[in-house]
């Protein structure tokens, strides 16, 4: 089962119907955590949302809970708050994406994706990483194809993976692909 924490965002249940395509969801409030059934869960969905991660005290908690013993995707606000999580720094970022299609790369370090390939994604977003970052396990898995930027994350080692755009956006295209390769990981 998939648990997702929304936090309290328009997108999350468009990623439910996505998530729901490939096993059994279960979606609750950031404020209304059922700790049973993230217990049982295999997979743990960290929605997109406003602020930033430090404004989710509760999902970092979660998060070290969990860490190498689930599987773990972070989705903008989602993928913002592992890496606030793994000691990066989340940063206002020059221009702010809300809605736009941007092309994403593939770096050399994904395990998941073939290097260089390259997808048309959508972005809602105004904070970003900061760089440098330093990590053991966390690889920069795609960037921006003209602004560079950092837009996705792979950690093999705890099973953690993290994408700064939208999959479930009618601007991504093959997102069910995306989510289908991360999930099968």
């Amino acid at each position: 089962m998939i648990y997702i924490i929304d936090h309290q965002d328009s997108f999350t249940w468009n990623i439910v119907h996505q998530f729901s395509k490939f096993d059994k969801v279960f979606c609750s409030n950031y404020f209304e955590i059922n700790k049973k059934k993230l217990d049982k869960s295999d997979t743990i969905v960290l929605s997109p949302g406003p602020g930033s991660p430090s404004d989710y005290p509760l999902t970092s908690i979660i998060y070290n809970k969990y860490k190498g013993k689930k599987k773990i995707i972070g989705i903008c606000l989602g993928y913002q708050q592992i890496l606030f999580n793994e000691k990066g720094k989340i940063v206002q970022q020059k221009n702010i994406f809300h809605g736009y299609q941007s092309k994403i790369k593939v770096t050399k370090d994904s395990k998941l994706f073939k290097k260089n390939m390259l997808f048309k994604v959508g972005r809602y977003h105004s904070l970003k990483l900061h760089e440098p970052y330093k990590s053991k396990n966390i690889k920069i898995s795609m960037r921006c194809v003209k602004s560079n930027i950092p837009m996705g994350i792979e950690d093999t080692k705890n099973n953690i993976y993290g994408v700064q755009f939208h999959p479930e956006s009618f601007l991504t295209e093959n997102g069910n692909t995306i989510i289908k390769k991360i999930l099968s990981a």
